[in-house]
């Protein structure tokens, strides 16, 4: 079940599902508000707790807003852009054959026909990033799964709008965002241990916590400088 509450000028999601304890989340990038809880929650109970948190609300809400963003794509020369958190400048070969691209040095490399747009060298991009993730989450799966003691199903990478990841622990499947892609690989790995974890823990408790702590003693810095590179 979906609702929403509004305090002031902050619109709350309200999810109610089943879990036994209340979860508050502030998602990137533009820092929309949800709440998890659980079925029997009562709407204005979950106003009071909202309010109770407006401080931290508005604070996490602060952090997104100053996060440095991307200036539009325009894949001119010398254009940066970031794989695994380095910036690379952007080379243009026109080619007569299927587009490729690929890293030399600092540079990354787009080989693309003469008449191609420009956002189609988006979605050439775009296309590129996610196959650099499909290379190495197999890998991290099958490292961290054994260590965790559970099994993924499956694994897709997707662009996704405000969250860096997701799990259907019915299903046993993670989602990965494919900004990923473009941030040091300590934030992917952190992301999918993330994930993999709810399949033990399915929310956020105090359990969930020392189960991310144990695993990655460092997850929390990881976070934050996953938050403080540049978002789309």
């Amino acid at each position: 079940m979906l609702t929403e509450l509004t305090i002031g000028d902050i619109g709350i999601d309200v999810v109610l599902k089943d879990i036994k304890n209340i979860h508050l989340s502030v998602y990137p990038p533009t820092g929309r508000v949800r709440i998890s809880a659980p079925l029997n929650s009562n709407l204005d109970t979950l106003r009071v707790y909202a309010i109770s948190k407006l401080p931290w609300i508005k604070r996490n809400q602060t952090k997104l807003k100053n996060q440095a963003r991307e200036t539009p794509r325009e894949y001119l020369e010398r254009e940066s852009h970031y794989v695994w958190g380095k910036r690379y400048l952007l080379t243009i070969i026109e080619v007569d054959a299927p587009p490729k691209v690929e890293l030399k040095h600092n540079r990354l490399v787009m080989h693309v026909r003469r008449e191609t747009q420009t956002h189609q060298m988006q979605l050439i991009l775009d296309a590129w990033y996610r196959a650099q993730l499909k290379s190495v989450v197999p890998d991290l799966i099958e490292k961290w799964q054994k260590l965790i003691g559970v099994t993924v199903n499956n694994f897709y990478i997707q662009k996704m709008k405000t969250k860096w990841g997701s799990c259907n622990i019915q299903a046993g499947n993670v989602r990965l965002n494919s900004e990923l892609a473009k941030k040091p690989f300590e934030c992917l790995e952190y992301i999918l241990v993330h994930e993999i974890s709810h399949l033990v823990v399915s929310d956020h408790s105090v359990q969930f916590v020392k189960l991310m702590s144990k695993l990655i003693p460092k997850w929390k810095g990881i976070r934050e400088q996953l938050n403080l590179f540049p978002i789309s």
